[in-house]
């Protein structure tokens, strides 16, 4: 299926994998996907980003963060904590025993002491359904390539960490196919 990948889109691949590696992760999560899509400019996607108001490194970096919380809550969403929090359960109170114990980030499941690893890199279930999901979605809008647009809509349109950070930064699913496919407003070329 890479075959069929874009120049921008093998790039956005490649810079997930060296985002989990500096991370310390042992597999590429949808969550790196989606830094690496921050990192890109130039491409369908960050046009994107950019008309949906990820104008700034600023908005970029709020995004950022947003994982970064998800992640210290052990890669569980807003919504995940919420819910646990109508049955009286405050997540960002066993975040902090947790780390008060175990240090800082201690349930964001990276190591402390990166291990030297050479070789491909695992692909996590969520990460695999983002890029399955992206050719999906190609092929339904008649695309003959996989671009970082499509891995940009994926991430928007399936459940998670990275499309609820997404939404609440104003990219959904239906305005960014709005602004890729048209309806009435410019399109992404």
């Amino acid at each position: 299926m890479f075959e069929r990948f874009t120049k921008d889109a093998r790039a956005v691949v490649q810079s997930a994998v060296e985002h989990c590696e500096r991370s310390g992760s042992g597999s590429v999560e949808a969550e790196h996907l989606l830094l690496a899509l921050l990192d890109r400019e130039g491409s369908r996607a960050s046009f994107t980003l950019t008309a949906l108001g990820l104008t700034t490194e600023e908005h970029k970096e709020s995004l950022r963060q947003a994982l970064a919380d998800a992640r210290r809550r052990a890669g569980l969403s807003q919504a995940d904590a919420d819910a646990l929090a109508g049955l009286g359960i405050d997540v960002s109170e066993i975040v902090a025993r947790v780390e008060e114990v175990h240090g800082v980030g201690a349930m964001s499941g990276e190591r402390k002491f990166k291990e030297s690893w050479s070789g491909r890199r695992v692909f996590s279930r969520g990460a695999k359904n983002v890029v399955e999901k992206s050719l999906r979605i190609a092929v339904a809008h008649h695309d003959r390539h996989i671009g970082d647009e499509h891995l940009l809509l994926a991430l928007t349109i399936l459940p998670g960490v990275p499309g609820e950070v997404l939404a609440n930064h104003g990219v959904t699913h239906e305005a960014a196919t709005r602004v890729l496919y048209g309806g009435g407003e410019a399109k992404a070329g």
